[in-house]
């Protein structure tokens, strides 16, 4: 409830009533006045309630009046009035109805009281509630209140005093309180600005101040005045006063109204001239106090300091520097000056530590700490204030370590020993050996045996003093042990936080403005303002030394973790303030005390001791004392976690490593992580501490540049504990993502981190020469490493990085190089994967716009070479590595350039000649794995990249399989790179249109190019189109592959380039045939034949290793022989195929000769694979069809230029019924690229006329070879060195029909003379026994060999030719027959071969060096078909009638018909006969048309006297001839007859008259059983020819008479026969009737049983015969011989034969005939 509100009045005006009763009861005795006050009081408050509604007003007017009871009672110093009377006054002040008056009354009555002793307390109380409720006490009675508090303070009552006090202080505020409240209330409507208050003005000059003003004013005037023992001006009754009371007071209002001062120049002044005087006078005895060497409890001398007014200055001191120091320049100097002087050793402990107290309180206002620096340090002729403090903090904190301090009470020093023992030790502290595991529990620093604990003293960034608070403590405290460090270890910490953040702050607002500015104002340069930055560096400079030095020293003695962490981060945040502000020095020395305690103590590390050196020159001193950098101490109070080897060129011993070296090493890689940017040259320290920890720490480098824990090659010096072990993978990472944050430096940092990054790793090479230690990789890897994450602005630093890549390769030691090699082509790799931003595609030239514009004004095309110069930029490394010698880098070169085109194969462009020319620098010293991988690279680009790289490498392309084919390393890779090359082929082919193209384009650049520089365009076969000249490059490339002196590649190298020329030569254009033919194809031969006729004889033993060699390659003679046949083939195989495109060049004539000549060189040779195949490319050649003219032989156009006819019609031709020819076909391809070559050429006199001289010229080169190779040896055979295979002369027999062909047309006798001659030496010519079992089959078969083919087929063709030819080609028919005629008698009679002895071939032994003659039987008798088939055909022809060729037939068949069973073959003699027969029956009925001519007449006897010799031979039958065969045989003879009765005999007359009767006594010898009595019945029975004499029998029977008789001729015939046939018939009755009469019981053999039933047939036929016959046309004779038979007859009934006895009976029959009586003589004699 508000004390204004009805109820609280009229509670208020109850109360009063209640309290004048009361006090009216209490005084009714004793003091009757105060009675009488009271009621009357009761009674005025009534009224006034009464009278008024504002009630409060109305009171506070009256108070005096109302306030009088109560001070009357008040007077009676009744204790029970006294506080009954002071309750009612305080409820009045509290309800505000006490008026000024009033309140002098009350401060008066409060006087009395207090003079009096009385009541204090409430005193007190009730002076408080006036001075706080309301403002009405002003002036004196407001000072006279004053008073009051300050006397009751000194009372001898402990409480009163402390009220007192309390109260003092409170009153002391409200009066300023008020002060402020005026302001506040005057602030809107400010009077007239006061004139300023001059320096010398009257002190008591206030009457410019308001009320509350002015009575504060007075206040804190007497207060200095007080303190200072003066009298006060106002205060007027002060009796007694403390300075340290006066001083807290003052403290208390500095503190609480800074603005008063500030804002008022009468306080200011105040300030100025009263308050840093007084400050200054009382602090004289400390500053002229020096310890001496007596401990504290000595006697001290006069002016000794006074700890409570010590302390409470240095508090009065802080708080003036805090808020006031912008008013008190001058005096903040001095009192600064002050401090750093209690800093001092030679001060007393207590001082010390208050003074670093306050010091600290410094130290975390940075802002303060800047106004210093500009008010002071930067400030010429001043005291370099900021920096004198933090070199005293420094110095301070050395002399702790440096004098045991002798004062020093610890709370537990060691028994036995004094206080100030070298090492103090709390809580057990550690031995001096430190590093005995059981670590310290208490942080503490410890150096060169001084111990100082470290405590907690204040929370970071607050400085909450202990020293500076015992305000209650009269004698100086006991300072722990390690107080003054820890404050002053915190000081330092927080000063360095301070200052950092602040300038880092600043930094940042700057830095931001600057980017607004820049976004803004795009066109201007951005100019920050240079005060800013020259205090933020002043202040650097002035503190930097300081630091360090304190810092390095607490960083030595550190013993605990969390504090070697802060002094880190210490240093580490000054490091990078200094590389932000480029203060390069002080930054690297930071730097290097992080990077000096990284290692292990006296770690000779060169870097760091000419960096330190430096430093440690530079002392500075600060009035007296100088801070020196401590170098470290010695001796270790660490717990070692890892023992290795020192990174040196010498080996030395081991080096050990503390926890504290790793914690630094954090640190160091924090900085670099976090501070890159700033760390410029300082990356050298950087990096070569972090080097050096890593291989202490046995860190090697693994995938990607990233360090692993890995073992140390040199044994296991490496020692590492299970607390570094887990830490590693951290540093190991945190090392790793060091280098990633590479990536945010900016492109300046970068340049510094690779420059430090490659001097560190040019002093490892120098470290690793000449010896084979492990070197130190950590420089090459983390190279690696900041390339790899800096891919986007990588040509920046490529130069550089590559550059000194590059030298590490080449170094001699393996590890160094190896991994120069991996970082290289890691970053190559990487680079090119790398999605750079514009795509490597299209990475456009450094910007040399004005040629780039000139090249798009001479074209529109831009050279790819232009392009894309970042991937020209990043390859070009690789391609450097080719020189370096060493194999291992050429080997991981050659695996990355695998791996590149693995994966960057399609995007390569502009790159791949640099490519190709790593793949391509192989050389036979590199040995195999270098070539196979390299190769492995080929094959893949071949396989899968030609489409992707620009068709300008494409020769580069071919150029390096050509090179990959010419090394002798690897065998296979030869071979299997001929591969590609027809491979490549292919792939040129299929792309002809595009590569043309392509190249077209580039030509004209070049060309345009070559015209402005006035030079002419230089290329390889440079008149050709530049396809073309793709074309020739390949063809070159094989072509020296074709005479490589390996026999597998020469062979391989000559198919590829015969087929690619094969299946691709169309694209070609015509004129660069001539170039092939000339200059790769005729090359060519010329080289082989000259290798081959001169290469070596000698036998090779084995093709390396264990592979044997086939006797048919032992030599190189004969390995070079197989060259020479695939390219006579292959260049023959070209003329064939591209006859018609070569006969339009001009020299084709030239060039046909040279083919031919070349071929017959190699027909002759003495090697007969070579002269084999050399015929067959003669053959090849002449297989050419004529060129064609009509569109349906296209098929056979396109067989002859090799290309297989598949599905190819007429090319116009797609009607509904004809498949239509794929889209693409082989046949659309080629006739796009060259219409021409498919057309023949005109049909004109010309063509046909050189077409004949061609073949002409082929004629002569077939006849010369066969001459040569067929001529006999003339000479003794011994000497015989050559004689000519049979597949060779097949071969060239069979050249001939092909030939022939062509020739026909002037084809002469002579020719055909010429060509009997070979033929018949190629027939003669003997084998050689080791050959005759592959040539010959076994003797017994009946073959021909394939020779004796040939030449059969050459006459077979030739007399095809005449038969079809105009009619005088006829007259050669007897000149064939004739040839034939002489291969028919080889049957019987072989043929020589010069002087030379041949065996027959049964005889040869395989194995021996003879010459076997061939059986030529199957020969003859084949030649003996031929003969019958075309003496068929030609029998009627003039020429073979006039030549008398049948009569040459039978002459030549007599031979083996005479011979018969003697002949070789059995076969032959029947083959003979059938022949025989079968001319006979064509050319008999000729023979006998021409009769008359008598053109056949000496035929006739040749013939009967064949017949005779056939028929009755001479030879016997071989003895082993089975009854069959003699039967078969039999059946011949028969033949013979049947032949002589149907083709001779009927023609009797057209025949010569002794010529039959030959006959007719062949016919009657053959029909009778003529033979020796001699044989055997056995015998007999198989020797007699019954058939055969059945036949000649029935023959002549036939032929005895003959119904009509039509010439005298015929009946001469018949009568011949008929008597040849009686007297037969009597002759075989005879014999029977003799033989019966002998054989006695035996029955006769069964064929002369047969025959005499035979006989008896025949007698009776002819009985019935000559009955019909008319009698006169019977000779007289016949009936004679007939009647002479019936005697013999009779004499043959007492045969024992049934059969017989039955033809008997029949024969018998007939003769009843001539059963007449006998006619008279005379009749007889008539008739």
């Amino acid at each position: 409830m508000s004390t204004s509100s009805p109820e609280a009045v009229k509670k208020l005006l109850e109360n009063m009533q209640t309290d004048l009763r009361s006090l009216s009861m209490e005084c009714k005795k004793k003091f009757p006045p105060v009675k009488e006050a009271a009621e009357s009081g009761i009674v005025k408050i009534k009224t006034i309630a009464a009278r008024n509604t504002d009630i409060l007003a109305a009171l506070k007017e009256n108070s005096s009046e109302v306030v009088q009871p109560f001070l009357m009672g008040c007077g009676t110093k009744e204790p029970k009035i006294t506080q009954l009377c002071l309750a009612a006054i305080q409820r009045l002040m509290s309800h505000e109805v006490v008026s000024e008056a009033a309140a002098g009354n009350i401060i008066n009555m409060l006087w009395q009281l207090m003079e009096n002793g009385l009541e204090e307390l409430k005193l007190l109380q009730t002076v408080l509630v006036l001075l706080t409720t309301n403002t009405v006490v002003h002036d004196e009675v407001l000072s006279k209140a004053i008073v009051l508090c300050f006397r009751l303070h000194f009372t001898k009552d402990n409480i009163t005093n402390n009220t007192a006090a309390a109260t003092v202080r409170q009153v002391v505020t409200v009066v300023f309180e008020r002060m402020v409240a005026e302001d506040e209330r005057f602030k809107g409507r400010r009077e007239e600005q006061q004139p300023p208050v001059q320096g010398n003005t009257n002190r008591r000059s206030v009457s410019t101040l308001r009320p509350s003003a002015k009575d504060a004013y007075m206040l804190f005037q007497d207060l200095c005045q007080l303190v200072n023992a003066d009298a006060p001006y106002w205060l007027v009754g002060m009796t007694e006063m403390t300075r340290t009371f006066g001083l807290e007071l003052l403290e208390s209002v500095l503190n609480d109204f800074p603005g008063v001062f500030l804002q008022h120049q009468e306080f200011s002044f105040l300030l100025k001239e009263r308050v840093c005087p007084l400050v200054i006078k009382l602090f004289s005895p400390n500053i002229k106090f020096r310890q001496g060497s007596s401990s504290a409890a000595s006697p001290a001398p006069v002016e000794k300091p006074y700890f409570p007014i010590c302390m409470r200055l240095l508090r009065v001191v802080s708080v003036l520097i805090k808020h006031f120091y912008s008013l008190l320049v001058t005096e903040c100097e001095i009192f600064l000056s002050l401090l750093v002087k209690f800093l001092d050793g030679e001060k007393p402990q207590w001082l010390r530590a208050v003074a670093v107290e306050s010091v600290h309180r410094l130290c975390v206002q940075p802002h303060l700490l800047r106004s210093f620096c500009q008010s002071y340090d930067m400030k010429q002729h001043s005291t370099k204030v900021f920096r004198d403090i933090v070199n005293a903090l420094g110095s301070f904190i050395q002399s702790l370590f440096i004098v045991p301090n002798a004062s020093t009470t610890a709370v537990s020093a060691p028994a036995g020993g004094s206080g100030s023992g070298t090492q103090g030790t709390a809580q057990g502290g550690p031995g001096t050996g430190g590093v005995s595991g059981n670590l310290t529990t208490q942080a503490a620093f410890e150096y060169r045996g001084t111990w100082i604990p470290l405590m907690t003293v204040s929370v970071q960034g607050s400085a909450k003093a202990t020293y500076l608070e015992m305000l209650d403590k009269v004698e100086p405290p006991s300072i722990p042990e390690g107080y003054a460090m820890s404050v002053a270890f915190s000081a330092l910490l927080d000063l360095v936080r301070g200052i950092t953040s602040m300038i880092e702050r600043e930094l940042a607002t700057e830095e931001e403005a600057a980017a607004e500015f820049r976004e803004a104002h795009p066109d201007q340069e951005w100019q920050p303002q240079p005060g800013a930055h020259l205090v933020w560096e002043e202040m650097v400079s002035a503190c930097w030394c300081g630091l360090l030095a304190a810092l390095s020293l607490l960083l030595d003695a550190s013993t605990d973790e969390t504090a070697t962490e802060n002094i880190l981060k210490a240093e580490l945040t000054m490091a990078s303030l200094c590389g932000r502000l480029g203060l390069v020095t002080p930054r690297d020395a930071f730097i290097t005390a992080i990077c000096k305690a990284s290692l292990p103590p006296h770690y000779a590390l060169t870097v760091l001791s000419s960096n330190s050196a430096s430093l440690s020159s530079k002392a500075y001193s600060i009035q007296g004392q100088s801070v020196q950098i401590i170098s470290p101490s010695s001796e270790s109070h660490q717990q070692v976690v890892a023992v290795g080897q020192p990174l040196t060129a010498q080996p030395q011993g081991t080096v050990v490593l503390t926890a504290k070296n790793i914690q630094c090493m954090r640190t160091l890689l924090n900085l670099a992580h976090c501070h890159g940017a700033v760390l410029g040259t300082s990356w050298q320290l950087v990096l070569a501490t972090l080097q050096h920890l890593v291989w202490i720490l046995g860190l090697k480098p693994g995938v990607g540049g990233a360090l692993k824990p890995g073992r140390a090659v040199e044994g296991p010096s490496t020692v590492l504990t299970t607390a570094v072990m887990t830490d590693l993978p951290v540093i190991s990472n945190i090392l790793s993502r060091l280098f990633e944050s590479s990536q945010y430096l900016d492109d300046v940092s970068l340049h510094h981190l690779i420059n430090a990054l490659c001097s560190l790793s040019l002093e490892a090479m120098e470290m690793a020469y000449g010896n084979n230690k492990e070197p130190s990789l950590f420089a090459v890897a983390k190279l690696l490493e900041t390339g790899l994450v800096n891919m986007d602005r990588i040509e920046i630093l490529w130069r550089p990085l590559t550059g000194h890549l590059l030298e590490v390769c080449q170094h001699p030691n393996s590890r160094m190089r190896e991994w120069g090699a991996e970082a290289l082509t890691a970053l190559i790799k990487a680079g090119l994967a790398y999605k750079h931003d514009p795509p490597l595609a299209k990475n456009q030239v450094a910007k040399n716009t004005g040629f780039y514009l000139f090249l798009l004004s001479v074209s529109n095309y831009i050279p790819v070479i232009f392009l894309k110069r970042l991937q020209l930029l990043l390859l070009n490394p690789l391609k450097e590595l080719s020189n370096v010698l060493h194999a291992d880098i050429r080997q991981k070169q050659l695996e990355s350039v695998l791996q590149i085109l693995q994966s960057q194969g399609d995007s390569l462009g502009p790159g791949w000649p640099l490519v190709l020319g790593v793949i391509g620098a192989i050389r036979n010293d590199q040995g195999e794995s270098l070539i196979r991988t390299a190769f492995q690279c080929l094959q893949l680009v071949v396989t899968d990249f030609l489409p992707t790289m620009p068709c300008t490498c494409l020769q580069i392309v071919v150029d390096v399989a050509g090179s990959f084919g010419l090394q002798n390393q690897e065998l296979n890779i030869s071979l299997t790179s001929i591969g590609l090359l027809w491979n490549i082929s292919d792939y040129f082919f299929q792309r002809g249109e595009a590569i043309t193209q392509e190249l077209e384009r580039e030509e004209e650049a070049l060309q345009k190019q070559a015209q402005e520089k006035g030079e002419t365009l230089n290329r390889p076969f440079h008149p050709a189109p530049p396809f073309d000249c793709l074309w020739l490059c390949l063809y070159a490339k094989l072509g020296e592959l074709c005479v490589d002196p390996r026999p597998a590649v020469r062979k391989s190298a000559g198919q590829t380039l015969f087929s690619t020329i094969a299946a691709h030569g169309t694209l070609l254009q015509q004129p660069t045939w001539h170039i092939v033919i000339w200059k790769v194809l005729f090359h060519l031969l010329d080289c082989v034949r000259k290798s081959s006729t001169t290469a070596d004889k000698e036998k090779i033993e084995s093709g390396g290793g264990n592979i044997l060699i086939h006797h048919s390659r032992d030599t190189a003679e004969k390995q070079w022989a197989e060259t020479w046949v695939l390219t006579l083939a292959g260049v023959a195989r070209i003329f064939n195929t591209r006859r018609y495109l070569l006969q339009q060049l001009g020299d084709f004539f030239e060039a046909w000769e040279v083919l031919l000549n070349h071929i017959q060189s190699a027909a002759l040779s003495k090697n007969n694979e070579v002269s084999l195949a050399a015929l067959k490319s003669f053959q090849e050649i002449l297989q050419i069809v004529t060129p064609v003219k009509d569109s349906d032989k296209a098929g056979d156009a396109f067989a002859a230029m090799g290309v297989p006819p598949v599905l190819i019609d007429p090319l116009s031709a797609s009607g509904p019924g004809r498949p239509l020819v794929r889209s693409d076909s082989l046949v659309e391809r080629l006739t796009r690229y060259n219409g021409a070559e498919l057309q023949a050429p005109p049909p004109g006199e010309e063509s046909a006329l050189e077409d004949s001289a061609l073949w002409w010229s082929a004629w002569n080169t077939w006849y010369r070879t066969g001459t040569d190779s067929t001529r006999p040896p003339s000479g003794p055979t011994e000497k015989l060195s050559f004689i000519p295979s049979q597949p060779f002369l097949t071969a060239l027999i069979q050249i001939f029909p092909a030939l022939y062909q062509h020739i026909k047309a002037n084809f002469s006798m002579e020719d055909l003379k010429k060509l009997g001659v070979i033929l018949h030496g190629a027939v003669s010519v003997p084998i050689s026994s080791d050959a005759s079992p592959f040539i010959l089959p076994s003797y017994t078969e009946a073959v021909l060999t394939s020779l004796q083919e040939a030449v059969l087929t050459s006459l077979d063709v030739l007399q095809k030719a005449i038969c079809v030819g105009p009619e005088n080609l006829q007259v050669m028919y007897p000149a064939i027959f004739e040839q034939l005629l002489l291969f028919v008698e080889f049957s019987c009679k072989p043929p020589q071969y010069g002087r030379m002895e041949t065996k027959h071939v049964a005889n040869a032994k395989y194995n021996q060096a003879e010459w076997v003659a061939l059986n030529y039987v199957p020969f003859a008798e084949r030649s003996l078909e031929v003969v019958v088939d075309l003496y068929h055909k030609t029998a009627c022809h003039k020429a073979v009638i006039n030549e008398q060729v049948l009569q040459n037939i039978i002459k030549t068949l007599r031979m083996p018909l005479g011979l018969k069973y003697a002949c070789p073959s059995e076969s032959t003699w029947k083959l003979a006969v059938s022949s025989l027969l079968k001319v006979l029956s064509i050319g008999l009925p000729v023979a006998r048309q021409h009769a008359s001519s008598g053109k056949f007449d000496t035929m006739w006897p040749e013939l009967a006297n064949a017949f005779e010799d056939f028929l009755f031979t001479k030879s016997t039958p071989p003895d082993n001839l089975s009854i069959q065969e003699f039967q078969k045989n039999e059946a011949i003879d028969v033949e013979v007859v049947q032949l002589i009765s149907t083709e001779i005999l009927p023609f009797a007359n057209f025949i010569p008259k002794d010529f039959v009767g030959q006959i007719m006594a062949m016919l009657n010898r053959g029909s009778i059983h003529s033979q020796s009595p001699s044989f055997t019945e056995a015998e007999i029975d198989v020797r007699m020819r019954e058939e055969f004499s059945k036949v000649c029998f029935e023959t002549l029977l036939q032929f005895s008479f003959s119904n009509k008789v039509s010439t005298p001729q015929e009946g001469y015939i018949s009568r011949m026969a008929l008597s040849v046939l009686l007297k037969r018939s009597q002759d075989v009755l005879r014999r029977y009737v003799e033989d019966e009469r002998l054989s006695g019981r035996c029955p006769l053999p069964r064929q002369q049983v047969t025959e005499i039933i035979f006989v008896l047939k025949a007698i009776s036929t002819l009985m019935d015969s000559l009955k019909k016959t008319q009698p006169e046309n019977v000779d007289g004779n016949t009936w004679a011989q007939v009647i002479a038979l019936y005697p013999t007859l009779v004499e043959c009934i007492t045969c024992s034969s049934s059969e017989v006895s039955s033809a008997l009976k029949e024969a018998l029959g007939p003769f009843k005939d001539f059963m007449q009586p006998p006619v008279s003589r005379v009749q007889n004699g008539e008739s």
